[in-house]
Formats: structure tokens, sequence, C-alpha cells
């Protein structure tokens, strides 16, 4: 007990940076915990959020579904770009080459930076068209478009915490990364009840304060990860001749974040897709299903840090030149991330619509989310093995293949066979679940099959 303990606490300090040396195990191990943790926080801001949402009406929960299905694409924006950071650096970092990696992460602040003032000028200006085109009606368009407001003007912060992070883990700064996702969200988790509901002088601002939290939350997050750059707190330390603007190493980073970019992106758009679908049953499915993917998003994004983990991992060794310890090192992150998401599908499926009660009791609202909840978890044990091995290719700088199989697998399957079980088939919201399932599940097929014939080992970025 003593020495579980004694690791866990290493990993937290987050002192021990050479992962391309000495028990593989141990390496999954020290990455992962802060990373897991890190992606717990964010898997609760999102839990949590939902929860003080659904206290203000049906609609709101599913404004913020619909909204936030959009927001998958800045994601997606910010994931690619932080993607190929987060390879370049640790390709540099296993290289040994510090300096090279300083260089690639204010390259990539400087991408991003340009993107969100882009996406935020657009949001600002078409909130109202992007409720309207995914099936708000004027009533929730009237009473939520100030939420989408925030959150596209605000995208800056959710961009440079995701891409940020992505430099740390691909230093093997795990335990930075975690502090500071766990600071951003634990004050957007504080503010929430206060903003949404008031409290003493400060108004209700309903659900605009959800995301006036989420927008003040990431931005200190991101103050925090600066801070740490500027500081050489981190293998990572930015200085004044790293401010200059660097073509070659932009335009390798374009390159891998294109594809990584359009991978996610993919992906997300699938889910908007999705959403018009599910639009066509009512508001009490809609919100039943963003609670669904709530619960889904509270397990899965801890297991993003395992898949992140196997990333760093992969990157550091091929800059060490150790493909093999790199292809050992996903083989077991894999299994360890199917146990737990095996463990917390059969959770899932025998306490769902308690779950699903804790944050709306409304009969037809807790029927769709036990639903969604119950039919989605099902294909767990195959998304482990897809996202640890996709994120691996990532690691590897091999954007294209995940991008390729996502195309597959969300838009020639996902898609059409959604529409086909909900509307041609009258399955309703199960017909959309299934194609969820039955597409992760193909994509985690994809993936492994593609990893076994070994071409990632042979990447230079």
């Amino acid at each position: 007990m003593q020495k579980i303990y004694n690791i866990f606490i290493e990993a937290l300090d987050g002192k021990e940076k050479n992962f391309v040396s000495g028990s593989i195990n141990r390496a999954i191990v020290l990455l992962s915990i802060p990373m897991i943790l890190e992606m717990a926080m964010e898997s609760l801001f999102a839990v949590v959020d939902a929860f003080f949402v659904a206290k203000i009406s049906v609609q709101a929960v599913a404004a913020v579904g619909m909204t936030e299905s959009v927001l998958t694409l800045i994601y997606s924006l910010a994931i690619g770009l932080s993607t190929a950071a987060s390879a370049m650096v640790s390709r540099r970092v296993g290289e040994g080459k510090p300096a090279k990696a300083a260089v690639a992460a204010m390259q990539s602040i400087y991408i991003a930076t340009v993107i969100s003032v882009i996406i935020g000028i657009f949001g600002l200006l078409y909130a109202e068209n992007v409720l309207r085109w995914l099936g708000g009606d004027d009533d929730m368009i009237r009473n939520c478009v100030g939420y989408t407001r925030i959150a596209f003007g605000s995208n800056i912060a959710i961009m440079l915490l995701f891409l940020l992070n992505g430099v740390f883990r691909g230093a093997g700064d795990a335990a930075i990364a975690m502090r500071s996702l766990w600071l951003a969200n634990g004050i957007n988790i504080v503010l929430d009840p206060i903003l949404i509901f008031g409290f003493g002088p400060i108004p209700a601002f309903g659900i605009e304060g959800a995301a006036i939290a989420t927008a003040i939350g990431r931005g200190a997050g991101v103050v925090y990860q600066l801070n740490i750059l500027w500081k050489g707190s981190s293998i990572i330390h930015l200085t004044k001749a790293h401010l200059y603007f660097h073509w070659k190493t932009t335009l390798k980073l374009l390159k891998i974040a294109y594809t990584g970019a359009l991978q996610f992106l993919i992906a997300s758009a699938s889910w908007i897709f999705l959403m018009r679908i599910i639009a066509r049953f009512g508001d009490d499915a809609v919100a039943g299903y963003t609670i669904s993917i709530r619960l889904l998003v509270f397990t899965i994004l801890p297991s993003w840090g395992i898949a992140n983990a196997a990333a760093t991992l992969v990157g550091q060794n091929l800059g060490a030149k150790q493909p093999d310890r790199a292809e050992i090192s996903v083989w077991r992150a894999a299994f360890y991330n199917m146990l737990f998401l095996a463990t917390v599908s059969v959770i899932y499926f025998f306490s769902a619509e308690y779950l699903i009660r804790v944050f709306d009791d409304t009969p037809a609202v807790v029927e769709a989310g036990v639903l969604s909840l119950r039919i989605i978890c099902a294909g767990y044990i195959f998304f482990a093995y897809g996202m640890v091995i996709s994120q691996s290719l990532n690691g590897a700088g091999d954007t294209r293949t995940p991008t390729i199989i996502n195309l597959i697998c969300f838009w020639a399957m996902e898609i059409p066979l959604g529409y086909f079980l909900a509307i041609t088939m009258d399955w309703g919201l199960a017909g959309v679940c299934w194609a969820i399932a039955t597409s992760e599940t193909m994509a985690a097929v994809f993936c492994i099959w593609v990893f076994k014939r070994g071409k990632w080992k042979l990447i230079e970025i």
C-alpha cells in the first residue's frame, strides 16, 4: 500500500521527466495519473455544468447541448493543434532538444490566437443563426442566445488551455497540465451556481452565467500556464528569443495540425448532424441525450488521460530511436484502459436511471437519458482500444490515418446509419445511439489493424 501511495505522490510531483528508459509500466503510471486527474476535472466540470443548467429549464439544457455540438468544432481545432504541438514537442524532447521544443510551443500559440479571433467574430455575429440551424425555436433562441455568444466569444481560453496542456504533456510535464485544468475548472465549478442563480450583490445571469463562469475559469488556467512557461518551471521555457516567427516550424505544425484538426472536426461534425436528427424528437429527447453524453464524458475524458500518456510515450521513444518500446507502451496502455471502461460500462448499465434522475426527473427526459446511456456505453470495450491507438498514431505524427478512419466510420457510416435507424426504421433516439456504438466499434477495429502494420514507426517530423 505504501508503494502505491509513494508512486501516486511521485506522479503528482511531476519530477520524473525521462520516459525513454526504465520500466514501461512505471512510465505509464507516472504519466497516466496526472493526465487522468487532469481529464477527471474536465469531466467533472461537464457534469456539474449540466447539473446547474438543468435547474434552469429543459430548454436551457437543450440549448447548451446544441451550442456544445458546435463548440466541439472549436474543441476539434484546439485538439488538432494541440496534437501537432504535443507530437513535435515530445519528439524534440526525446531527441534532447528542449530549445527547439520551445520554438514549436511559441509558434503554436500564434496559430491558436489567430484562429480564436476569427471564430470569436463569427460566433458573436451569427449565434442566432447557429441555434436556428440546429433546430432551436424562436423562444429558445430569444432566451439562450446570450450563452452561445459568450461561449463563442471566449473561445480563445478554450483554445489556449487545450493547446498549452498538449505542450506540457508532450514535454512529459503532465503534472503541470493537471494543475492548470484543476485550477480552471475548479474556478468554473465554484462560479457556476453563483453566476447562474446569483449570490448577495451578484445578480442571477441564468444560462449566461454558465458561459461566464467557464470563460473566467479557463482564462485563469491559461494565465497560470503562460506564467509557468515564462518562469521556466517546465522543460519548455519561453524567452524573448522565442518570440520571433519561425516559418519552417510553423509550416511543420500546420501540416500535422491540418489533418489532426480535420480528424477531430470530422468526428465532431458528425455529432452536429446527429443532434439535428435527435432534435426531431423534441426538447426532452435532446435534454436526455445531452445529460447522458455528459455522464459518458465523465468517464471517457479520464480514459483520454491514458491515451495521452501513450501518445507522449510514443513521441518521446520515437525521438530516442526506440520504436519497439513505443509499441509495447501502447498495447499496455490500451489494455489498462479497456479494464477501466469495461468496469464503467457495467456500472452505467445498471445505475442509468438513478444517474439521470440526479440531473432531471422529468419522465420523458429520464427515459431518453437512460436509453442513450445504456446503448452508447455498450461499445466502451472497443472504444478503449480505439482511443488509445488513435491517439498514439497522433503522437507519432501520423494524424492522416486516424483522419481517414474517422471519415469512413463517422461520415460514411455513423450519420447515414443514424438517419436510417432513427427515421427510416422509426427507432427514434435509440437508432442514433446504436449508430454511435456501431461506428465507434468499427473505428477501433480499423485503428488496431493499422497500428499492427507498423508504418507509424517511420514517420519523421
